[in-house]
C-alpha cells in the first residue's frame, strides 16, 4: 500500500436489537443469531482489511471485537450509549455504543475524546468517539470520528443539535492537535485556521434532505462526503445506504456517510452500492450482508502540504 494512501471502513454492526427488537420480517433467524452473524461480519472485516474502522451499534465490543482485532494489529476505543436499549433486550450483551480501531502499524495514537452530544445544552443518549492519530509513514496526524445520531422520523432538530454540538467538538480536538497542545483560539487564527485533517464516520439516520447533513456539508471544518463521488456529477449521494424490511413495510434510505476534509484528503477509491438484485427481495441483513446497513469502505491520500510545495 502507498505510504500516503490509507483505507477507511465506516461499518455497522448490528447488536442484540436485531435478535430482540427490531423485528426484520423477511431475514433468517440463522443470520440474526450472533454466534453465527459475528463470523460474517468479521469475515467482511477480514476481506478489506481496513486502515481504520468506525462501528456503531456494538455491543460485543469487549467478547469480541476487541479482542479479536487486537489479534489482527488494531488498537480500538469503545463508548457505550449512557442508556442504551440493548438492556431492555432479556439476555443482553450490556449497552452498546460507538468503536472505532486503528492498525497500529500504521498509526500511533496522539488523544482520544469520548464525547456524549449535547442538543439545546442538554445531553442526549447519543455518543462518539475521537482519536487523533499519526501516520508512521509520513509523519502527518489525522483526527478520526465515529458516531451514531438519534434515530426515527421526527428526531430532525434533535439530530441536527446533535451534530452541531459534533461539529463544534471536533472544530476545537482539530484545532488543539494542529497546535501540539491546548486550544488558543489567538494562536489558531495566526496560524490560518490550520487544522488537522477529519474524517467522520457514522450512521446519521437522516436523509441528505435534513439540516444535519447541510450542517455538514457547509461546516467551516471544509467537509466533503465522500460517496456522492460515485455518482456522475459528484455532487448525489447514493439512492441507499440501507433497506430492510419490518412489519410496518420497507424502508429504503441513505443515512450514513464519510465524511473528510476536502483541502487536506483526497478519494482515491470508493466501494460499490450493491444493486438492488445483489441486495436480494428479502433485503438487508442477510447471510450475504451481516447488517441492516451496508458497508462504506474508501482509500483516501494526504494531499501535500503548501509548505512542501515551495
Amino acid at each position: 500500500m502507498i505510504t500516503n494512501e490509507l483505507s477507511v471502513n465506516a461499518m455497522l454492526s448490528l447488536p442484540a436489537l436485531g435478535e430482540g427488537k427490531d423485528g426484520f420480517t423477511r431475514c433468517p433467524l440463522d443470520a440474526l443469531n450472533w454466534q453465527e452473524r459475528k463470523y460474517l461480519i468479521l469475515e467482511e472485516i477480514l476481506t478489506y482489511r481496513p486502515d481504520i474502522l468506525c462501528l456503531q451499534e456494538v455491543d460485543h465490543y469487549y467478547d469480541t471485537f476487541q479482542p479479536v482485532m487486537a489479534s489482527l494489529g488494531y488498537q480500538g476505543s469503545f463508548m457505550a450509549k449512557p442508556w442504551s436499549p440493548c438492556l431492555d433486550v432479556e439476555r443482553n450483551n450490556g449497552p452498546d455504543g460507538c468503536a472505532l480501531f486503528y492498525r497500529r502499524s500504521r498509526f500511533s495514537l496522539q488523544a482520544t475524546a469520548h464525547l456524549r452530544l449535547s442538543a439545546m445544552m442538554l445531553p442526549t443518549n447519543q455518543v462518539a468517539v475521537v482519536q487523533t492519530l499519526r501516520c508512521r509513514g509520513t509523519g502527518r496526524r489525522l483526527c478520526v470520528a465515529v458516531t451514531h445520531l438519534k434515530a426515527r422520523s421526527g428526531w430532525e432538530r434533535l439530530r441536527s443539535a446533535q451534530g452541531a454540538d459534533l461539529l463544534q467538538s471536533l472544530r476545537s480536538i482539530t484545532s488543539q492537535s494542529a497546535g501540539g497542545g491546548e486550544y488558543d483560539e489567538a494562536a489558531a487564527a495566526a496560524a490560518g485556521g490550520v487544522t488537522v485533517p477529519l474524517v467522520v464516520c457514522g450512521d446519521f439516520n437522516a436523509e441528505p434532505s435534513e439540516e444535519v447533513y447541510r450542517r455538514f456539508s457547509s461546516s467551516a471544518l471544509g467537509l466533503n462526503s465522500a460517496y456522492k463521488l460515485l455518482s456522475a456529477d459528484g455532487q448525489t449521494e447514493p439512492a441507499y445506504t440501507t433497506w430492510k424490511i419490518h412489519p410496518s413495510g420497507e424502508s429504503c434510505s441513505t443515512l450514513d456517510y464519510i465524511w473528510y476534509s476536502r483541502d487536506a484528503l483526497s478519494v482515491q477509491r470508493l466501494l460499490d452500492i450493491p444493486t438492488e438484485q445483489q441486495i436480494g427481495p428479502d433485503r438487508l441483513p442477510s447471510y450475504h450482508y451481516p447488517s441492516d446497513h451496508l458497508s462504506l469502505l474508501c482509500d483516501l491520500s494526504f494531499k501535500e502540504e503548501p509548505h512542501r510545495l515551495m
